[in-house]
């Protein structure tokens, strides 16, 4: 295996390391503040405008599509350190447009879109100009399991109508939001695995309606986690992405990359955790000594320190399986790093909130927000549990062959 990273790659850390320094991290109390300020919830706070066109005028942009025409030329092991560094704040990630769920969304239209569809959405995602999110998951089945899903994608003509309700919309409520991709049944008879189809949905068709905002473990988030109703929503039949019956496997192209976009983001989370960790017990002094000096502190740190470089190469080697031998070669790795970098990420923070107690727990700094979120991760994009199926699965596979040979 080898994790040497491009000379381009290598020149991209120094500079995103330097504008996260300068740009990124000073912004963040900015971004908090006029969010707390704004009449919606849901909109862009100014600075972040700023930001975007900063990153973007320095070339810090579109940097997770590695792929096609459309991509920044990056491998996914050149692009694992970008990730990591842009996770290493909240509002990080949009600030290179590299953010959930617009990332998977562009791969999705980069790989299967057609030439209309591409210059319709994906043109205007790379640039910014709109947001789109992903109706997949729904509220009264195991959406874990893609043969649960119950909405309706029905031929009319020259048109689908879609029925159905979903909910944890992830950035429908962002107002800059003008695509859902939705993934519903468009033939129950099919294989298991073949009745799902992807769809490309307006924002503004008539009969999507947003029942509530969802919150994550009490926040709000600014793109908004929404439940969504689909009454009679008609989009020609263009709106296909894909082929009928190819959603599926659409969803699996789709989680592969940002599966291991997740996962470096997640070391990220735990890096700036870790830091604030050990900066803080340096500072704080109890029973008559810094906290640094408690061997229970000490064992947090060289503990957090241990599992993250464990993770993080982990995380590197699945990037370079997918850069060698492709997807699906790497699909044991990449089910093993979704569970590996949320608990480790957790875990980490966990033990950060800790020591700083009162503090930890509340909003004066990043650690409560980091908690909330790798926590909400650990079923987002599949629970822990899936993965591991996986895992264990592709792991007692080679028993059975090596039995019956």
């Amino acid at each position: 295996m080898d994790f040497e990273f491009s000379p381009r790659a290598q020149d991209l850390i120094e500079r995103m390391r330097s504008f996260m320094q300068e740009h990124v991290f000073p912004g963040e109390a900015v971004y908090d503040r006029q969010l707390a300020e704004a009449a919606d919830p849901h909109a862009l706070p100014p600075v972040m405008r700023e930001l975007k066109e900063k990153a973007r005028a320095e070339g810090l942009w579109n940097l997770f599509l590695t792929h096609g025409d459309w991509g920044a030329g990056l491998t996914n092991l050149d692009y694992a350190p970008l990730a990591e560094l842009a996770g290493r704040s909240i509002i990080g990630p949009e600030v290179f447009n590299c953010s959930a769920p617009d990332t998977g969304n562009m791969e999705l239209l980069s790989l299967y879109g057609t030439p209309e569809q591409q210059e319709r959405w994906l043109r205007p995602l790379l640039d910014a100009g709109i947001r789109s999110c992903f109706a997949m998951t729904e509220p009264d089945v195991a959406s874990s399991d893609a043969r649960n899903i119950r909405t309706r994608i029905t031929r009319d003509g020259d048109d689908y109508v879609v029925n159905g309700r979903k909910w944890y919309t992830s950035g429908i409520l962002d107002p800059d939001c003008k695509l859902i991709i939705l993934m519903g049944v468009t033939d129950p008879e099919a294989p298991a695995y073949r009745q799902q189809s992807m769809l490309l949905v307006p924002r503004d068709t008539p009969g999507v309606t947003v029942l509530r905002d969802l919150p994550m473990f009490g926040y709000t988030d600014r793109l908004g986690h929404g439940e969504v109703l689909f009454e009679d929503v008609r989009v020609p039949a263009t709106s296909i992405l894909g082929g009928e019956g190819e959603g599926f496997a659409l969803a699996q192209g789709r989680l592969g990359p940002g599966r291991m976009h997740y996962a470096m983001r997640a070391v990220g989370f735990a890096e700036r955790a870790l830091e604030l960790m050990c900066r803080r017990v340096l500072d704080r002094v109890a029973f008559g000594r810094p906290l640094a000096d408690q061997g229970v502190v000490r064992e947090w740190i060289a503990r957090s320190r241990i599992e993250v470089e464990q993770l993080r190469l982990l995380v590197l080697k699945s990037a370079w399986l997918m850069d060698t031998a492709g997807n699906s070669a790497a699909r044991t790795e990449v089910a093993a790093i979704k569970v590996a970098a949320l608990e480790v990420a957790h875990d980490v923070v966990d033990r950060a909130v800790q020591a700083h107690g009162a503090a930890g727990v509340s909003d004066d700094t990043v650690l409560a927000r980091l908690f909330a979120i790798s926590r909400a991760l650990r079923i987002a994009d599949g629970p822990d549990e899936v993965h591991l199926r996986t895992v264990a699965r592709h792991e007692l596979d080679k028993y059975r062959k090596a039995d019956t040979a």
